[in-house]
């Protein structure tokens, strides 16, 4: 048993529900791996989890994701020993110091990427990986939409459709945010927060429909998103920032154009382990050769963690938040 420090969310509530206290953490049980945690993600699911849109038992420690360094095995675990570098995604209770996870659900982390990037770049990484090879295989000639492209998964999925041979319309906030879509490839830049009809600003910048809507802000863009698709055109909703979609009519779809909407998740994109580890490798690997940027907007300590989640829910940030176990942090 070892005594390590988290961040805890005592009952489901928002940011004043959460504290930072010591917890003991109990040796690696079989097939676990005890990790030295380097930095923890900061992610809209632990919003949702923190609330109780994803039920589950309070007190717990939060967060999803993470990278470190291997402190202990646990019996039967052949994959990893002590001092190797791993990360995850999708693993509980990530935001502490010392954590005990399923050795099923880490990758290994190549020497040439800081843990504090490998942190921030698992689960948006990921996403934005699964986004643009499975659920739409983006390649030249085609068109996307990209809400929010200065943020997180934002910015690696203009990077990644550029890279593909893509053309992207990317919007924000803000104009200063849009320089960071430019910066990375994007072809179209909006400001959704001047224009009027934001579905025709998207028509009018690619000259047509687009191909494909990628959607995580959700209840403030998902009308316009539908209404900028092509026939045929892939309706991409893949988180909720502004909030989530309520129930719609399905005869929209047809009337748009027999159009399609999914609402995917991670979980069912790293279904196996062939699979994670096949989107973890190529995602360090394009950060290892620099073909791949991530972008830590903010780093806070575990003591700044309401801090943290102040600046994602108000969507103040570009790129990746990060929370780290030390007392300095430059957010």
């Amino acid at each position: 048993m070892t005594t390590a420090r988290g961040v805890f969310v005592r009952e489901h509530g928002e940011r004043e529900v959460l504290e930072v206290r010591e917890h003991d953490v109990p040796d690696p049980g079989p097939g676990e791996v005890q990790v030295r945690v380097a930095a923890a993600g900061v992610n809209f699911i632990d919003v949702y989890r923190r609330q109780g849109v994803y039920p589950g038992a309070t007190p717990f420690v939060l967060g999803d994701e993470g990278a470190g360094t291997v402190a202990a095995v646990g019996a039967d675990v052949s994959s990893f020993a002590v001092g190797d570098r791993v990360a995850w995604a999708q693993a509980n209770g990530s935001e502490t110091t010392l954590v005990n996870q399923p050795a099923h659900l880490l990758v290994p982390v190549p020497d040439s990427v800081d843990l504090e990037v490998a942190a921030a770049a698992m689960l948006q990484g990921m996403t934005a990986h699964y986004l643009t090879t499975s659920t739409y295989a983006a390649g030249p000639g085609d068109v996307a939409l990209v809400h929010a492209a200065a943020g997180g998964v934002g910015q690696l999925l203009v990077q990644l459709l550029v890279a593909k041979g893509a053309t992207v319309v990317a919007t924000a906030g803000s104009d200063e945010k849009l320089q960071i879509a430019r910066q990375l490839g994007a072809a179209h830049l909006i400001n959704y927060a001047t224009v009027p009809d934001l579905a025709a600003a998207v028509r009018d910048a690619a000259g047509r429909g687009v191909d494909v809507a990628y959607d995580g802000v959700g209840r403030a863009t998902f009308d316009a998103s539908l209404a900028s698709l092509r026939p045929r055109g892939l309706m991409v909703l893949f988180g909720g920032a502004s909030g989530q979609v309520p129930p719609f009519d399905l005869q929209r779809l047809n009337s748009g154009g027999s159009l399609f909407v999914t609402r995917p998740k991670l979980g069912d994109y790293v279904a196996d382990r062939e699979e994670l580890e096949w989107r973890a490798r190529e995602v360090l690997d394009a950060i290892s050769s620099g073909s791949l940027r991530v972008e830590i907007g903010g780093r806070f300590t575990f003591d700044e963690a309401a801090q943290a989640y102040a600046a994602l829910e108000g969507r103040r940030t570009t790129g990746k938040l990060i929370l780290v176990p030390g007392d300095e942090a430059a957010a």
